[in-house]
């Protein structure tokens, strides 16, 4: 008998620290992290007394997937809220990585920045929503503002953090090496900073598509957020919960999208970790 496949289960290879743990446990491990709470709902529902108006069953929420898939209204929804997010998020990022990196390599601009970011990073986003509504009326430039400000500043003192801790040694090398300021920030800085700078994104990301819900609340028509203040109103929980999960998958996609660019792009932190 072959010990070397039980030896790979041991508690010793589960309880490892700052290591990898076999390929096959970790495979095991990830379906565990979904299926099992998916089977202790189906379990509660099917056993429990309980209304499905408080909690519907996974057939009852697979219906209601269907119904909204096939009336159109789950696609309007899902693409009006991608875009929301799409947008804010793209421009928060845009705006944000490089406001970051000259906040984290220069002193002065850090000093100049960083108090006013923090004192607005603290100001809850939705709290703008009257004033957004005042400047920019009731259309897409509040949502996506919205979005814009609740991931802006994080993102920008995230990145900042990031390049704040590259070594000085490294950059003091690169000037021996006859490097002038601009290539140490764009050919040492920035590569180096590079994976900080991805995950700041993945974590940022997750906070945009919960500010979705919040500014669809401002006279929308379609998305998620509004699918699910709706549903809500009228106890379809079943419809709740396929806005949620809708959300969940495509924010999980999106994040394995970042993980595989951090893998693709920066694999000497990976080899590194």
């Amino acid at each position: 008998m072959d010990t070397n496949k039980f030896k790979n289960f041991s508690p010793q290879v589960f309880w490892r620290l700052s290591e990898d743990i076999p390929q096959p446990l970790y495979i095991t491990l990830t379906v565990t992290s979904i299926a099992l709470p998916l089977f202790l709902w189906w379990l509660t529902t099917t056993l429990g007394n309980i209304d499905p108006k408080f909690l519907p069953s996974p057939e009852n929420v697979l219906e209601a997937f269907g119904r909204l898939w096939s009336s159109g209204d789950l696609l309007k929804d899902t693409i009006a809220s991608l875009w929301r997010v799409g947008v804010g998020f793209f421009f928060a990022a845009l705006f944000a990585i490089p406001i970051g990196i000259l906040m984290g390599s220069f002193a002065s601009i850090r000093a100049l920045l960083e108090p006013i970011f923090g004192l607005v990073r603290y100001m809850p986003a939705p709290a703008f929503i009257p004033l957004l509504i005042l400047y920019l009326g009731i259309g897409e430039e509040p949502k996506i503002t919205l979005i814009f400000i609740g991931v802006f500043f994080f993102n920008s003192l995230m990145v900042m953090d990031t390049v704040k801790f590259v070594s000085k040694d490294l950059i003091e090398s690169t000037y021996i090496l006859g490097g002038n300021r601009w290539q140490t920030l764009t050919q040492v800085i920035f590569p180096h900073s590079l994976p900080g700078i991805l995950d700041a994104c993945r974590i940022n990301l997750a906070a945009a598509w919960q500010l979705v819900i919040v500014s669809e609340l401002i006279a929308s028509t379609e998305g998620l957020g509004r699918r699910i203040s709706v549903a809500g109103r009228f106890l379809r929980t079943d419809e709740i919960f396929v806005g949620l999960i809708v959300i969940g998958i495509i924010g999980l996609f999106f994040d394995l999208l970042l993980q595989y660019l951090l893998k693709v792009s920066c694999n000497w932190a990976s080899q590194k970790r």
